[in-house]
């Protein structure tokens, strides 16, 4: 077997999320929410739009000064285990996954129940192509940090 120098991905990160939640808006644009979102969870969306910003801008700028891939499925040339990444060994994703919920929470109900899809789209299509790709090639480092830090959180 060989290993390429990048995770083969299986989905794209932002099309595993944003699909599903487009999917959601158009369902709920065509034939309505089966709950209605409330105009007072928005101010909750823009709290978690700026936490999204926050978080990941710190794992981002991390990333940067460590000389690392800023787009996912670049290559990786060291494992980072700190800052947002001493909490979780996918900080970016996360910060996808809030993201993905603060948007749902604006438009439609059914994009806010699409998340789970997103979130197993994301697992199964990054996250875990991701994980053989950083076993292969940093492996007793990666298994060591990866018993250290939890996936998510």
């Amino acid at each position: 077997m060989t290993t390429t120098d990048t995770p083969r991905f299986r989905i794209w990160p932002p099309i595993a999320l944003g699909v599903p939640l487009l999917v959601g808006v158009a369902i709920s644009k065509l034939w309505g929410d089966p709950f209605p979102i409330t105009r007072a969870l928005r101010p909750a969306g823009w709290a978690i739009v700026a936490a999204f910003a926050l978080w990941n801008g710190w794992a981002l700028a991390l990333m940067a000064r460590s000389r690392i891939a800023l787009l996912p499925g670049g290559t990786t040339r060291a494992i980072l285990d700190r800052g947002p990444f001493s909490v979780s060994r996918n900080p970016l994703y996360l910060g996808l996954i809030a993201l993905d919920v603060a948007l749902a929470l604006a438009p439609s109900a059914w994009a806010l129940l699409a998340v789970p899809i997103g979130l197993l789209a994301l697992t199964w299509g990054a996250v875990l192509p991701e994980e053989r790709y950083l076993r292969a090639k940093f492996g007793a480092e990666y298994e060591a940090y990866s018993r250290r830090v939890r996936r998510w959180l």
